[in-house]
């Protein structure tokens, strides 16, 4: 007999990220989070569902009203059909409202933040990309946050050992 499992676990599973964005975190103070949709060619999808994807290096750029993702890697299948070009690091349209936009537009140009790539996702079979607000970090923040990291990892294996 199989015991019920979590919700928690359940939603972990329905979407799974395809690539995520650790340095960001890392790097940036993550102050807002808005899921936008990607305007994506049919090699890119079947590349995307392998897993074949980075966005480390990508960043958004918000030009003439609309969002653009510049810099994320999404390497081409060797199956990829014969009559296609295909372009890996290719300046990809993010789906967003009016309203988002506008959001974006006055973060980055009035308070002087930037947007970064966070998690890439399926949603309902759509591929999703959860974009952040985020503000950079100082030298002296990003040492924090290791102390922070290590501290957190010592008090788990202390509490391992138990």
């Amino acid at each position: 007999m199989t015991t019920p499992r979590k919700d928690k676990d359940r939603k972990s599973d329905e979407n799974p990220p395809i690539a995520q964005n650790k340095r960001a975190r890392y790097e940036y103070f993550i102050e807002e989070k808005l899921e936008a949709g990607l305007a994506l060619q049919g090699w890119e999808v079947k590349s995307l569902r392998a897993g074949k994807a980075q966005i480390t290096e990508g960043y958004v750029i918000v030009k003439d009203g609309e969002a653009f993702l510049i810099g994320a890697h999404i390497t081409p299948l060797r199956t990829v059909s014969t009559h296609i070009v295909a372009d890996p690091t290719r300046t990809r349209k993010l789906l967003l409202n009016r309203r988002e936009l506008d959001s974006l537009v006055g973060a980055v140009e009035r308070k002087g933040h930037t947007i970064v790539p966070l998690e890439l996702y399926w949603s309902q079979g759509k591929v999703k990309l959860e974009i952040g607000v985020a503000k950079g970090k100082q030298a002296h923040d990003k040492r924090d946050t290791e102390k922070d990291r290590d501290w957190q990892r010592e008090k788990s294996r202390l509490l391992r050992r138990r």
